[in-house]
């Protein structure tokens, strides 16, 4: 039974996916799911967050803050938002062992050879690491 799953949410299409697939699970009304966006141009968002009258900033934390609260109010059980700023993979794994997630959810853009090199794959290290399950959505 998962009790806490994570569920990792980026401004790309295959969001909806990673979210359609944690429907799947038909979650209980205890189960938890917390929703987390990383922010990983920390130059820009560390000044919403650490001075959140900077109206700019603060602007896309909203968007950002709005889009999550959304896809929050579809889910059938209880929920949180998380919005971090930093390398999107520690910060992950990091939220998954604060909150003693399940399970991970998270979306890959199933990107191959010279471009996965280059880009690195948030997803791949987030397996390798995490103390719990991660199910990877490909793109379709």
């Amino acid at each position: 039974m998962l009790n806490t799953i994570l569920v990792a949410i980026d401004n790309s299409e295959f969001t909806v996916q990673v979210l359609q697939a944690v429907e799947l699970f038909k979650l209980e009304p205890t189960a938890k799911v917390i929703l987390v966006h990383v922010v990983s141009d920390t130059s820009e968002f560390d000044r919403a967050v650490d001075r959140p009258h900077a109206q700019g900033n603060e602007i896309a934390y909203r968007e950002v803050e709005k889009l999550l609260q959304s896809y929050q109010q579809k889910l059938p059980c209880q929920s949180e938002l998380e919005i971090v700023s930093g390398e999107p993979a520690e910060e992950i794994l990091r939220l998954a062992n604060i909150y003693k997630a399940d399970l991970i959810a998270i979306g890959c853009r199933g990107l191959t050879g010279v471009k996965r090199i280059l880009a690195g794959s948030v997803s791949a290290e987030v397996v390798a690491e995490a103390l719990c399950s991660v199910l990877v959505v490909r793109s379709r």
